[in-house]
């Protein structure tokens, strides 16, 4: 084999070897930013703007004669709902 296979071989198996994961669950140097953030998203102001953005989308939609704007607006609130569920289990998960 030459230099460059072992190389990739090396590289792919270093690659491929799993490490614990601890993303999310040390320090607590963000957390004052974290609480905040997530106390907007999931708060009132996160409702407001998931109302915000379904109204846009059903007048713009009324507009244009178009369901895809009232689509997006939808998608958008289901999006706000559930997303800073998902981040925080993934950056909590450990392996």
């Amino acid at each position: 084999m030459n230099r460059k296979t072992q190389i990739s071989l090396v590289g792919a198996a270093l690659f491929l070897i799993a490490g614990s994961a601890f993303a999310g669950t040390t320090g607590t140097e963000f957390q004052n930013l974290y609480n905040w953030m997530n106390g907007v998203v999931t708060g009132f102001f996160g409702k407001a703007v998931s109302v915000a953005a379904v109204g846009i989308g059903a007048i713009l939609s009324i507009a244009r004669v178009n369901p895809i704007p009232i689509l997006s607006g939808v998608g958008f609130a289901v999006f706000l709902q559930y997303t800073p569920t998902i981040i925080s289990g993934i950056l909590t998960a450990t392996i």
